[in-house]
């Protein structure tokens, strides 16, 4: 039988590539593709936690890191909110770099 934080370790990872995979596979919409950036730092916090609790040290670092993908996350929110309005939706095909 495994054990639990090797289980633990399995998720995190299935997390990270399930996350990779639909950024990949799913690049039309920049909302499909946040979503999965989020995914896949919602599996690397759980593998830094992990690895943080089994040398049992302090938890700062995981708070600045939890800190740091919430302000991507909202960066990455705002900046969508901005291509809507600018461009009517969030295909990237519409969007247009030479375009001022």
């Amino acid at each position: 039988m495994m054990s639990f934080s090797l289980l633990w370790f399995m998720s995190s990872l299935v997390m990270i590539i399930c996350g990779l995979w639909g950024f990949i596979n799913y690049h039309k919409h920049l909302l499909n593709s946040l979503l999965s950036l989020e995914f896949m730092m919602l599996g690397v916090f759980w593998l830094l936690i992990l690895q943080i609790s089994s040398m049992s040290k302090e938890m700062y670092f995981v708070l600045f890191f939890l800190t740091l993908v919430a302000c991507e996350g909202a960066l990455g929110l705002s900046l969508l909110v901005l291509i809507v309005r600018s461009h009517g939706s969030d295909y990237f095909s519409v969007i247009n770099i030479l375009e001022c």
